[in-house]
């Protein structure tokens, strides 16, 4: 949910020029403010791994201070060639997603999955970001690239959360009970690319990027139950992640 944006949003800017440094930079404080948030979480002691003992602490607390001083530094000179303005929006956007996500997520079990999927908005921020640093631009395209990575990846985590739920699901009414929603959201997802389409907010191969998904969410219904196996769940959504990002980017190029 994170590189598979921004490689989008680094790609489609391939055709008109990419400034590389800009991008360079952007790549570097992206990634260290992602890997900040685990040891922030474990510092507070807000995650289940947190950091007990006074060695613990100092360790965490040095990898803080030197994600924070890369990010810092990264963001502080794409701050003094230009940036700004679109740098703000964007990571305004992004924060106030994640604020609202530990808002959701005190709810409980219940906002699991919502509490992903406001989550979702901050890490397909990349495509925007990307595109933005690579061309010099915050237009209809950067927000597209985000809006679509965003409902890409709602998608995926809707898939999972009914898959994990769905585990011991055997009839094809047993699945439509316990995934109408899903259903229901892929539904929802059609009409909305549709109407992107059909307004040209979205290019039209745009659809070509998404049939994979919604085919392996149909798919789900039909087929045979077979045992849950987590870690092939996730493998295969990545290369599912990896497919969309390539006919995306090439749906934007065309």
């Amino acid at each position: 949910m994170l590189l598979v944006p921004l490689a989008t949003g680094a790609i489609v800017v391939a055709r008109s020029g990419v400034n590389a440094g800009a991008l360079a930079l952007f790549v570097i404080a992206t990634l260290a403010l992602f890997w900040l948030r685990t040891p922030v979480e474990a510092w507070l002691g807000l995650s289940p791994i947190k950091a007990q003992t006074k060695e613990e602490r100092g360790a965490v607390l040095r990898l803080i201070v030197l994600l924070c001083a890369v990010s810092l530094a990264s963001l502080g000179l794409l701050v003094a060639t230009g940036y700004t303005r679109g740098l703000v929006l964007i990571g305004s956007i992004a924060a106030l997603a994640f604020v609202a996500q530990e808002m959701v997520k005190k709810l409980g079990r219940s906002g699991r999955m919502p509490a992903q999927i406001v989550g979702a908005i901050g890490l397909t921020s990349t495509a925007a970001g990307a595109y933005y640093v690579a061309s010099g631009r915050l237009g209809v395209t950067a927000i597209m690239l985000w809006m679509a990575n965003w409902l890409f990846a709602v998608n995926q985590i809707h898939f999972v959360q009914v898959r994990i739920r769905g585990s011991k699901l055997i009839t094809p009414s047993e699945k439509m009970t316990r995934g109408k929603w899903f259903l229901v959201a892929q539904i929802a997802l059609i009409a909305v690319l549709a109407l992107s389409v059909a307004y040209r907010a979205l290019p039209l191969l745009t659809l070509l990027a998404f049939l994979p998904a919604l085919w392996r969410g149909l798919a789900w219904f039909l087929r045979p139950t077979q045992p849950l196996d987590v870690h092939k769940l996730g493998l295969s959504e990545l290369k599912l992640a990896i497919v969309f990002g390539a006919l995306l980017s090439a749906a934007f190029l065309l």
